[in-house]
């Protein structure tokens, strides 16, 4: 999981607690959402798809390289798999699109698969770590 990645869940997490407070957070529009709140909203969605094998969500696993999203809503995705060898090589890609398109603010996706550098148990977090007992 990228720093970027992890510092729009602080955000957004900061936002929640303020409006839970009673402290008027922005809700903009469709036109006018920010591409962190969409970035949000897409690591959100991503965190609903699994990895058949392993009981934990993608995002997680640290599959999901790099999440990039343009002020226009165009959202760049660098993800891998666990292995290139994996049985869902060819399903997995086409439903993590799939779930970023669904976000409301999202244009379009270009979802990019690569190989390198090569995933390892390092890159998981640390909540997948401890649901797999690591």
């Amino acid at each position: 999981m990228t720093e970027e990645v992890k510092n729009i869940e602080k955000d957004s997490d900061s936002n929640q607690e303020h409006a839970a407070e009673g402290v008027p957070v922005d809700s903009p529009s469709l036109e006018s959402r920010k591409s962190d709140d969409v970035k949000y909203d897409i690591v959100a969605a991503l965190k609903t798809v699994y990895d058949p094998e392993i009981p934990v969500d993608i995002y997680e696993l640290g599959l999901i390289y790099e999440l990039e999203v343009d002020e226009g809503g165009s959202a760049h995705i660098i993800m891998t798999l666990t292995s290139p060898m994996c049985p869902v090589a060819e399903t997995l890609p086409p439903e993590v699109e799939a779930k970023a398109r669904e976000v409301e603010g999202v244009s379009d996706v270009q979802l990019e698969l690569v190989w390198d550098p090569p995933w390892d148990m390092e890159m998981m977090s640390p909540a997948a770590k401890l649901q797999l007992n690591l």
